[in-house]
């Protein structure tokens, strides 16, 4: 780290410590995560005795459930391939505390702020045979202590857009030593891995080996079931737009259209997935389907009450079925495009053979870009763009296989990256433990 900006960074997790011992009963996530931070040393130096010091352990940290996608299915894999290693997994956000239990690892939790002391306690606490970060995030004072220590740092999956601000003057100077420290790097692909090396991993340490979530997701969508409640309640013939992970941003350009493609299709059917179906998200949309006289249900009123099934509008009203629920798309919208977060994830529906449709901000979405390059994705830019775009996949059958059959065909020319990640994490075990003592 640029020796100028440490007070500073220093400084900034110090307040953030200050705060969490003060966060309010909010349910916000950054309140959320600051409480989180509550007691993080000694639930972490609790969980030493969980820790088997005569077997290896790789530790695994992804920020939030997105991250934590690409990481499930190397974790698992890790547990075939190197059934003597524990697994520790770390995250950050609250919306990932849930999913962490997924993974399977022997310890999990919260990773408490960058500071010195934090670092070394985590360190100490699960001796860690090799540091695993997931996408694109390293802490600088974390990979600082570890490689003080010997411990070999990795990253996988690992990304950089090109207009990523991680590129920016100020992200270099705090980050580029870390980056330069980094033991080993799993890029998406070669010009991912380039400019990762602009940022300062060295150039012989960085290889391609994929993306992890394209493996995830092909292996979810073939392993569906289709007995559960939630496809059950769902599943119809009637032709059927889901549109996942929507931000009222979206909502805003979806939904008018929406009243458009009935006029055009009048048994088309919508399915729709807030990123965050908290009930003043859901019940907005509700109103909306009532005001504009269409059938509408929650997700959970369908599984409740079969008499539901012919309704127009499915507001899906929990998280974690969206993924299945792909299963039923014809047309797929992916949100997030017409919000600042960017772009989800559009290989899910893909998967499925679903052509995808999305908003204009998916410039930073590579999966968006191999899409668009097949013909399996569609870029819309308002609700005329994608009031044409709906109507023509439910109308035209030939152009929506052809475009579904392309969009399936990316997510399976894609796969193998977890087999390639997890033989990298091996290859660097293997070369630490035949290395000679120093």
């Amino acid at each position: 780290m640029n020796a100028a900006l440490r007070p500073l960074y220093a400084g900034t997790v110090a307040l953030a410590r200050a705060a969490a011992a003060c966060a309010l009963t909010s349910e916000h996530k950054v309140w959320r995560s600051l409480r989180a931070r509550r007691g993080i040393r000694g639930y972490w130096r609790a969980q030493t005795r969980l820790r088997d010091p005569q077997r290896p352990l790789v530790w695994m940290h992804a920020p939030s459930v997105g991250e934590g996608l690409q990481a499930r299915p190397v974790a698992h894999a890790l547990r075939t391939a190197y059934p003597s290693a524990q697994l520790a997994y770390t995250f950050f956000s609250p919306s990932a505390e849930s999913f962490a239990t997924s993974i399977g690892a022997d310890l999990s939790g919260y990773l408490p702020f960058d500071s010195a002391a934090d670092a070394d306690l985590m360190l100490d606490a699960l001796q860690p045979s090799a540091l695993v970060f997931v996408k694109l995030d390293v802490w600088p004072v974390l990979v600082e202590r570890a490689t003080a220590r010997g411990v070999p740092v990795l990253l996988l999956s690992a990304t950089l857009a090109e207009s990523s601000g991680r590129r920016g003057v100020l992200s270099q100077a705090l980050l580029r030593d870390a980056y330069a420290s980094l033991t080993a790097v799993g890029a998406i692909d070669d010009a991912h891995g380039a400019r990762l090396i602009q940022l300062g991993v060295r150039s012989e340490r960085v290889t391609s080996t994929g993306d992890t979530r394209f493996d995830q997701v092909w292996q979810r969508a073939q392993s569906v079931d289709r007995a559960r409640v939630h496809m059950t309640a769902t599943a119809n013939g009637r032709p059927t737009v889901v549109a996942g992970s929507t931000w009222p941003a979206d909502e805003a350009v979806l939904l008018p259209a929406w009243e458009q493609v009935r006029a055009k299709v009048p048994d088309a059917r919508l399915l729709i997935a807030p990123h965050e179906p908290t009930a003043s998200h859901v019940q907005p949309l509700v109103d909306w389907a009532r005001a504009h006289h269409c059938r509408v249900a929650t997700l959970g009123e369908m599984e409740r009450d079969r008499s539901h099934q012919e309704v127009d509008v499915i507001v899906v009203d929990r998280v974690g079925v969206l993924g299945d629920l792909y299963e039923h798309a014809d047309v797929a919208y992916v949100g997030g495009g017409f919000h600042k977060a960017g772009l989800h994830s559009a290989i899910e529906p893909a998967a499925f053979g679903a052509p995808v449709v999305f908003g204009p901000g998916h410039h930073m979405s590579r999966e968006a870009g191999l899409l668009l390059a097949v013909g399996g994705g569609t870029a819309v830019r308002d609700v005329e763009t994608l009031r044409h775009a709906l109507v023509r996949l439910l109308r035209d059958e030939t152009a929506r296989g052809e475009a579904g059959a392309a969009a399936r065909e990316i997510v399976a020319r894609e796969r193998g990256a977890t087999a390639r990640s997890v033989a990298l994490i091996t290859s660097v075990l293997n070369s630490v433990s035949s290395a000679p003592a120093v």
